[in-house]
């Protein structure tokens, strides 16, 4: 469905954190990009929408082409649905609000400057009944829950009506529990609606729980890449023990992210 060809993702300042890798990923299924904090997971999986633009190579969508061309990269955000680690809401807004920027995507620069239409709007409805929170449609999202901020992420997501789910990080800040509920919700709604997801975690026992095939990932390389079952403790020796360099501080992971949710069409 969507494939990187000698992908290499290199940042100013020449720190390398993501080093040539060819990879596919497959229909209808879960996959998990396991790794430590600053292992690459991140980088290689928003490369799949060019929030991370490769320094090398290329990233081709089934059906679509290359993502270097502007106009196949703008359908395929549009159709790709993504769920941030920080939630990335607008805190003044109610979740129905939130829920509809997932939306924006499908009109007009000009016409998402309106209220969107009706058949939007029981969309963005039926995603918040899908995770459990349409009773909280018309709250401020800076009133929710940690667990209810990313079930609205969420409903953003399959609000796009995507074609396929990427998931960075999603469970990061929440406790265990809450973690299984919102990772078991993602794999839920995928295979009800046949599409597949890429998620980014570092907990070995939920991707073991979760994933249908787990991508294993150390110092920006694949080190493992297989069923949970095969992942025995000489891969997660090599996925947690070797030595990385540095990762230089991030300053693009912020709101900016947001501007994948309003490609808009021209």
């Amino acid at each position: 469905m969507i494939q990187l060809e000698q992908v290499s993702v290199t940042y100013p300042g020449g720190f390398t954190a993501l080093h040539p890798t060819s990879i596919e990923f497959r229909r209808g299924e879960f996959t998990v990009l396991l790794g430590a904090s600053g292992a690459g997971k991140s980088t290689l999986l928003r490369c799949l929408n060019h929030l991370n633009v490769p320094s090398s190579g290329r990233v081709t969508v089934d059906g679509l082409g290359s993502l270097d061309r502007r106009s196949v990269l703008q359908i395929h955000r549009r159709r790709t649905g993504m769920i941030f680690q920080q939630h990335q809401l607008i805190g003044r807004r109610s979740a129905l609000r939130n829920v509809l920027t997932g939306r924006l995507g499908y009109h007009s620069t000009l016409r998402s400057l309106m209220p969107l239409p009706k058949e939007d709007q029981l969309i963005a409805l039926e995603a918040l009944e899908r995770v459990g929170l349409l009773h909280k449609a018309l709250e401020r999202v800076d009133s929710l829950s940690g667990g209810e901020l990313q079930r609205v992420g969420i409903a953003r997501a399959i609000a796009q009506r995507p074609q396929m789910v990427l998931a960075d990080e999603p469970v990061a800040s929440l406790d265990p529990n809450t973690s299984e509920r919102v990772l078991g919700l993602i794999k839920k709604i995928c295979a009800e609606d046949h599409i597949p997801a890429v998620v980014s975690l570092h907990q070995v026992d939920l991707a073991r729980l979760f994933a249908d095939r787990i991508i294993g990932i150390a110092a920006g390389r694949v080190v493992y890449d297989g069923a949970p079952e095969g992942l025995k403790d000489e891969f997660l020796h090599s996925i947690y023990c070797q030595t990385s360099v540095q990762r230089p501080v991030r300053t693009d992971l912020g709101q900016p992210e947001l501007s994948i949710l309003f490609a808009t069409e021209k």
